[in-house]
Parts: C-alpha cells; sequence; structure tokens
C-alpha cells in the first residue's frame, strides 16, 4: 500500500470519504467514511471499519452480517482528502442484500467481450436462419470450435 497521509482537517468532523470499490470486478459497492481511528482500525485488521454518522461511532462493515469487506488497498487522491479503498468482499456488500448500495449485483464485467458474449448466448436461445452464430450451433461443436 502506498504512504498515506491523509489531510483529516478538510473533512467535516474529521471525516473523509472512502470510495469502495471491488478489487476484482472494479465495481464501485458503497461509499463510508474514515476518521483517524477508523483509518488505523481497518490498517491494522485488514477489514474496513468507517466511522458511522449515524451510529456515531466505528462500525466494521460486517460486524453483524458476517459480510466483511476484506482490506487489498487504500489509496488517496490528489487533495489528499478522499480515499479510493480496494477490497474483497464477503458476500453482498449492501444491507439489502445486494452487491452495492445502488441495487446492482457486483458482477465482472469484461467490456467488449462481457457483450459478445451476450450476443452468443442470445443467438444460442434464439436462433434465427440469417445469422451465422446460429448456424454454428446447429452444425454443432466441431464447426464452433
Amino acid at each position: 500500500m502506498n504512504e498515506l497521509v491523509p489531510d483529516f482537517s478538510k473533512g467535516e468532523n474529521g471525516l473523509l470519504p472512502a470510495i469502495v470499490q471491488d478489487h476484482i470486478t472494479g465495481s464501485v459497492l458503497m461509499l463510508g467514511y474514515f476518521n483517524e481511528e477508523a483509518l488505523k482500525q481497518t490498517l491494522d485488521a485488514q477489514k474496513v471499519t468507517f466511522y458511522s454518522r449515524s451510529k456515531n461511532r466505528l462500525w466494521t462493515k460486517g460486524e453483524e452480517s458476517g459480510n466483511f469487506l476484506h482490506l487489498k488497498s487504500i489509496k488517496l487522491d490528489c487533495d489528499r482528502d478522499t480515499f479510493l479503498v480496494k477490497v474483497s468482499p464477503e458476500g453482498p456488500t449492501c444491507h439489502n442484500g445486494t452487491g452495492n448500495c445502488w441495487g446492482e449485483e457486483n458482477n465482472e464485467q469484461f467490456g467488449f467481450l462481457n457483450v459478445l458474449g451476450n450476443i452468443i448466448s442470445e443467438r444460442k436461445k434464439n436462433p434465427s436462419k440469417s445469422s451465422y452464430t446460429s448456424s454454428l450451433f446447429d452444425l454443432g461443436i466441431n464447426k464452433i470450435a
């Protein structure tokens, strides 16, 4: 991990935002807040701990649900007032049971390969006589290969 020298004086009540991202999928999972103590506990335990504004205390993500966020890396932005926290999530991140706090699942996305895979799946489920890909499915695995 890079050397962390955050400027907590820039945050309201000493709290700085922490954007949490899955280290494999790149999906943004949630936003939390660090104070100095939460950052220290996160680094020591290697499980993400925030300062909860609603609970008014330190809160380790997963302390009740078991859905911990295992720390992979932490970076600061150029102004030293926002964290990017990369994690390996253990289960869903959101308390509502979804992969992130925007109601989305945390799935790997491979850009063009993901789009291509979806097209191929669609051609197999709904074949078309005018589709070359559909014709390959009709001819079998040797032609597909």
